[in-house]
Formats: structure tokens, sequence, C-alpha cells
């Protein structure tokens, strides 16, 4: 579909991480709304520092069954381009985000296991951007650093662009890309010294794997 595959990072919690980000290259930077999770940022700090961004970044939002109401509300605050959404959101609440005061692109995610199905993810087909697919982990909601097993995304018969997540970092991500062919990945906790905090020469080295990967990709094409 791509003629290179696109790379999220999340986990943002500071400006410096955000700026090691842009330099290396990746196209899109997550910031993550859920209390719970040791990533977690405040709605001041991630308006910081996307109002110093340069332009052609896109930043995501990520929450879990949040008030739609508060969803909107840190969208327009923050100068969202996406909201990710990771709980158990219905295919109306994405729909509500994209037709709100200050509408909202949506990526819905899915946790992947052996007994997932495909009719999981057709009933968001006409409402989201894109199916993002990450490890399933008993009460965890994302964010687990495992990887599931690839083969089965192919049962899923996906519509959408898919962003692959999942434990991938720079030792796994070409195999990831040869094998699964994915719109995008994205990445947190593979290229992390610590939770919250990247350890950039992993990030490099990782973005350098995708690049080798997609030459791979369009010499066989």
């Amino acid at each position: 579909m791509a003629a290179r595959t696109r790379v999220k990072m999340c986990g943002i919690t500071n400006r410096y991480d955000a700026e090691e980000g842009v330099r290396a290259g990746v196209d899109a930077l997550g910031f993550i709304f859920v209390e719970e999770s040791p990533r977690y940022i405040l709605p001041e700090d991630a308006r910081e520092i996307i109002f110093e961004l340069p332009p052609f970044v896109d930043c995501v939002g990520v929450f879990v069954d949040r008030d739609p109401v508060e969803v909107e509300e840190i969208i327009a605050y923050c100068g969202l381009s996406y909201a990710q959404l990771h709980g158990s959101e219905e295919p109306k609440y994405c729909e509500r985000l994209a037709r709100s005061s200050a509408p909202c692109k949506v990526i819905k995610a899915f946790r992947v296991s052996g007994d997932s199905r495909a009719d999981l993810v057709s009933p968001y087909e006409e409402v989201a951007q894109g199916v993002l697919l990450d490890t399933y982990s008993k009460g965890m909601a994302g964010g687990t650093g495992l990887v599931f097993d690839w083969t089965i995304i192919s049962s899923l018969n996906l519509r959408l662009p898919l962003i692959l997540a999942g434990g991938i970092g720079p030792e796994n991500v070409r195999e990831a890309i040869d094998l699964v062919r994915p719109f995008a990945i994205d990445v947190n906790s593979g290229v992390e010294r610590a939770p919250g905090q990247k350890d950039y020469a992993r990030l490099h080295a990782l973005m350098e794997q995708v690049r080798l990967a997609d030459q791979g990709v369009r010499q066989e094409g």
C-alpha cells in the first residue's frame, strides 16, 4: 500500500524525546492520556511539546474508555491529529470524535490473541482511519512490550491501514515489516531505557532497520 513504512513513537513524556524523534525521522508522536500508565502525560505538558514541533509531524492522543467530552476537550486543547482508542469504545464513540467541534481522525486499537476474529474489527471500518494491533495481555489495555503471533493477522481480513504494535524494537522490526507489510509500526518500550525515557541509540537503530526493510520490499516489487 505504501512506498515506505510509517513510524509512530509513543509514550512521549518530555520535549527532548520528541525532538529526537523528529530528528530520527518518525512520522508521528504519541501522548498517553491514561493516568494508570507509567508514560502518562498531563494535557498541559503535551500541549507545550506539541506547540514547539515543526510542521508535518502528527500528534496522537492515546485514550482508554475515557468520557468522550473529556477526550474532545483534550484533542482541541492539545491540537491532536489523531485519537488512538485502546478500550472498549463502540463505533458510535469513534464517529462522535470524527464529527465533534474539534474533529479528529480515529485509530482503533485491538489486542490480538489466538482467539481474535475478523468480526472484531469489521464494525469500525466506516468510522476509523486505521487499525492498531497490539498484544493481548490480561488486565492491560496496551503497552505490554510483548510480541504476538503475526501470522494471525491474515485471518482478520483487515480493510483499513494496519499499524503494528507490540514489542517491536531494532532487533525484530525488519522481520515484522518483511512478514506483515504494515502501513505503519508503533514503537514504545522497544526504544526505551526506562518507561517514558527514550533510548536514542535504539531509536536510530530501529529507524535504520525500517529503511533497510523498505528498501528490500521495493526491490522485491
